[in-house]
């Protein structure tokens, strides 16, 4: 049907002797056609990742044939541990690179929201056990460190979305913030993606399956960046920005850097690089965004990338700023994601506070199993 009413939209417009009204109705059904694709895809992505109540659905049937789900990566088990204890009334999730940068996060939304923790008590690593992602739970936040890298992020998120499954999670927003190479901005300049791209400028992230490629459409909520947006403040100093984010698989040679190992390009092939994504909108790149929007979207989970410039790509690859400039930079899209959490706990009239950090161990052999099992994996 669309197909056929785009057809008699462009006979339309080759008629001479068409009214306008003629086409302005047909160019109007085209779009509706549209509009009413992209709706029925959208409920049925959302069928497929939500259950009526708004808990996160997965998209592996095999998971729940299973006597226990072991998450490798972070030392938990949906048979070992009590996660909807310990994690069922999260609603944010905050990723960025580092344990430590994700350490001083938990921190920060800590004061900002108003968290309490009982007398006596410390903020706990969650998965320190398994020596490779830093977990730390705030109320309603999870701040996690993801590594560096797609592969990295992609499987940290395979078991995040699980355990988004095994804690009847409602409805949660993931962000990731970080540090990122502007392209024709000034340092310390925030950006929030509104695309991620690859290398080749395909806003997809591929993998091969069984052999075969798959390609995962790399989705940011639209919605999520306009409300970030609008979350900047006049008397912010820096500017808070929209674009495109180019997301590499490689830190030198994927992002034309003149100071790898390995270099068969010139200054001016690299210049001629960056120019030409800098003129199709390409404002930054980094190295997880790709993965990050597919994931996301993917499960149904509405997403954003905040990230801080640390130097212009188009001035030089080496970062310039000394370490407290950086410092303060980083802080920025942290400042950002705040203002988001707090207005929405604000919203619902009050900031909710539970579980901090101790382990819900409900059988204390599948905790030692998972232990065991998560050390195992080097």
């Amino acid at each position: 049907m669309c197909e056929s009413v785009s057809m008699r939209a462009q006979s339309a417009r080759a008629l001479t002797n068409g009214t306008p009204k003629d086409i302005i109705w047909l160019e109007s059904a085209v779009q509706s056609v549209s509009m009413g694709k992209d709706t029925q895809e959208e409920e049925s992505r959302i069928a497929c990742t939500r259950y009526e109540d708004g808990r996160v659905r997965l998209r592996n049937p095999h998971i729940e044939l299973m006597d226990q789900d072991i998450l490798y990566h972070l030392a938990l088990g949906s048979g070992s541990h009590d996660l909807v204890e310990m994690f069922g009334d999260v609603k944010f999730v905050v990723m960025g690179g580092t344990p430590k940068r994700m350490e001083h996060f938990a921190y920060y939304i800590m004061g900002e929201i108003g968290h309490k923790l009982p007398a006596g008590t410390m903020l706990q690593d969650i998965s320190h056990y398994s020596y490779r992602y830093s977990m730390y739970k705030v109320g309603p936040v999870l701040s996690i460190s993801h590594g560096m890298g797609l592969p990295s992020v992609a499987i940290l998120l395979h078991e995040v979305i699980k355990l988004m499954y095994h804690a009847r999670v409602r409805d949660p927003v993931f962000f990731r913030m970080g540090t990122s190479g502007g392209i024709g901005l000034e340092g310390g300049t925030v950006v929030i993606s509104e695309q991620a791209v690859d290398g080749l400028m395909r806003s997809f992230y591929e993998i091969p399956v069984l052999g075969k490629l798959v390609q995962r459409p790399a989705v940011l909520d639209k919605k999520l960046v306009r409300e970030l947006k609008a979350l900047h403040h006049a008397d912010d100093p820096y500017d808070t920005i929209t674009g495109k984010t180019l997301c590499t698989s490689d830190f030198y040679e994927g992002q034309g850097r003149l100071d790898g190992a390995f270099c068969e390009f010139s200054e001016a092939d690299k210049m001629q690089f960056l120019e030409k994504v800098h003129k199709s909108g390409v404002i930054n790149m980094e190295m997880e965004s790709l993965a990050f929007a597919a994931l996301t979207h993917h499960a149904g989970i509405r997403s954003a990338v905040i990230c801080a410039t640390i130097v212009d790509r188009l001035k030089g690859d080496q970062i310039q700023a000394p370490k407290e400039v950086l410092d303060e930079w980083q802080e920025r899209p942290q400042k950002l994601i705040s203002r988001y959490i707090k207005k929405y706990l604000q919203t619902k009239g009050r900031f909710m506070d539970s579980y901090c950090g101790s382990p819900c161990v409900k059988s204390p052999r599948r905790f030692k199993l998972v232990q065991q099992e998560s050390e195992n994996y080097d």
